[in-house]
């Protein structure tokens, strides 16, 4: 399979997006450095010696430094990506030195601040011997590296290389939409005037990702700022915004202060079914991060919130994918108990669904100690559908332990139906 240089630099920026263990490393070690030279100043302690007065400047001599490195980097930079173009038109994938090559290179860049990156993206935007699709995607990659700890300098490198970036690809999306919302949770109000001033320069970049980006970080310290914020920037689907929202509430303390703004933001719309559409995507959202932090925290949360009937069912709906393998059984007990069984039989199916084609066995163990009810029946009804397909026997032994009725004759029938047999 062909991998174009594009894909190759995407994958890298992917990779730093989601948190590159070096670049963490990177983050650690100038935190640290920047404690010292504090710490260095209020002891006298002077990094400039011919500027005493000014701890922060740097000498001549380290300015000069830095440049050159900056521009060895440039150059290493550019003759990496000429040899990935090679591979390209060759149309095979980077071999094993190729790839650890990858890694140093990003290393390399990682470990370079803003000055030194502004001049590096200097060099690869005059370079005329690179195709325009390998600048684009080394200036994209450059840009953002910068992204997480200084995303106004991100964004203001990359409105300087915005002729670059006329087509929306991916990685220019991803550039805006990383760097506004690492800028939102210090700033959001600068965040939004940029918006305001780019988007209709860069409407195939300004997208309603970008701004779900922006919302999403000022959700991080201000839930009802963030709400007010939907209104401001002209979202096409608000219930995408609302579920970045409720996405950015990562503790206890920080769901509660957003579902109170979700409930003021509800009571603010007039149209009773917008109104619903936006409470099942905010529950949603909510859900994703709910799950993940555990059974009985989660739990507990959703008991002290005082969620109303269909708040509580647009939950349950959503954790299909979210929860924990091992804990799959006992939110399906859970779900069970709070809600009747006409309205937590297509959440408790979808679970079990999901679970049985994940680890049948677990799924198969779960429902052997689980008592009899309306519970182990919609389990049981599912878990047959799911295995028939490949052991109809098992199957049908499952579906034969369903009270008489219809339930069972329509299990036994789509068994039937999805029988490898027939």
């Amino acid at each position: 399979m062909k991998i174009s240089l594009a894909l190759s630099i995407l994958i890298l920026a992917a990779a730093a997006a989601l948190g590159w263990h070096d670049h963490q490393r990177l983050v650690i070690v100038r935190e640290h450095h920047a404690k010292l030279v504090a710490e260095g100043a209020t002891l006298g302690i002077a990094v400039d010696p011919s500027h005493p007065a000014d701890p922060v400047r740097i000498t001549k001599r380290e300015r000069e430094n830095k440049e050159a490195d900056a521009k060895a980097a440039a150059a290493e930079f550019i003759a990496f990506a000429k040899e990935m173009e090679a591979i390209e038109k060759e149309g095979g994938p980077p071999d094993e030195a190729t790839q650890e090559r990858i890694i140093e290179i990003m290393d390399r860049l990682m470990s370079l601040d803003a000055s030194q990156l502004k001049i590096l993206i200097a060099a690869v935007r005059a370079d005329k011997s690179l195709k325009d699709e390998t600048r684009q995607g080394l200036i994209g990659f450059s840009i953002m590296t910068l992204a997480n700890d200084h995303p106004q300098t991100a964004l203001a490198l990359f409105t300087e290389s915005s002729d670059l970036f006329t087509d929306g690809n991916m990685m220019s999306v991803h550039v805006v939409s990383s760097s506004l919302a690492k800028w939102a949770k210090d700033d959001p109000l600068a965040a939004l005037e940029w918006v305001r001033k780019n988007g209709e320069k860069f409407p195939d970049l300004v997208t309603d990702d970008a701004k779900r980006g922006l919302i999403s970080g000022a959700a991080a310290n201000d839930p009802k700022l963030a709400f007010k914020l939907i209104g401001e920037l002209g979202f096409k689907d608000q219930s995408q915004a609302i579920s970045g929202i409720m996405s950015a509430a990562k503790t206890p303390e920080e769901r509660t202060a957003t579902l109170a703004a979700l409930r003021g933001h509800l009571a603010t719309m007039p149209d009773e079914k917008a109104r619903n559409e936006a409470t099942a995507s905010a529950m949603g959202g909510l859900t994703r991060g709910l799950a993940q932090e555990g059974f009985a925290s989660a739990t507990q949360w959703i008991t002290g919130a005082n969620f109303s009937p269909s708040e509580l069912e647009s939950i349950t709906g959503g954790l299909n994918s979210s929860i924990k393998s091992e804990e799959t059984g006992q939110w399906i007990e859970w779900i069970g108990e709070k809600l009747p069984p006409k309205t937590s039989e297509a959440s408790i199916r979808n679970i079990v669904r999901n679970w049985t084609e994940n680890d049948y066995q677990a799924a198969g163990k779960w429902l052997s100690g689980t008592p009899a009810g309306p519970t182990k029946n919609a389990a049981i009804r599912t878990y047959a559908e799911t295995v028939s397909r490949y052991d109809p026997t098992t199957a049908t032994q499952w579906a034969m332990t369903l009270p008489p009725g219809e339930d069972r004759d329509e299990t036994l029938k789509d068994i039937q139906e999805k029988s490898p047999a027939k």
